[in-house]
């Protein structure tokens, strides 16, 4: 059985957000990039505690792509250290998940 993932970016403006959502989508990495945002985080930096505005990339995709999707994500992500996370599907719609198939990879 074929393993789904949703990987989490987030970055600092709606713009990288968008580009970062059409790279992946493009290279056939991911079958949809959703964008949240403005979110607001909390986090720590370089020993200080920073609050940002973020905006928060979800990519669909299978396990199988994950190392190039992560690769095309740090190729443009303009953090020194981006958030880049994947999390796996345990269940999902039949048919959403035969869409994601027949567009990645």
């Amino acid at each position: 059985m074929t393993e789904y993932i949703q990987v989490f970016t987030t970055t600092g403006t709606g713009d990288d957000a968008q580009r970062i959502a059409r790279l992946l989508v493009e290279r056939h990495l991911a079958a949809c990039v959703q964008i949240v945002g403005p979110i607001t985080s909390v986090y720590r930096w370089e020993g200080k505690i920073e609050r940002a505005e973020e905006w928060l990339c979800i990519a669909k995709s299978r396990l199988e792509l994950f190392g190039e999707l992560e690769q095309a994500i740090r190729q443009i992500h303009p953090y020194q250290v981006p958030e880049i996370l994947a999390v796996p599907v345990s269940a999902g719609s039949s048919d959403y998940l035969a869409w994601v198939d027949s567009v990645v990879g």
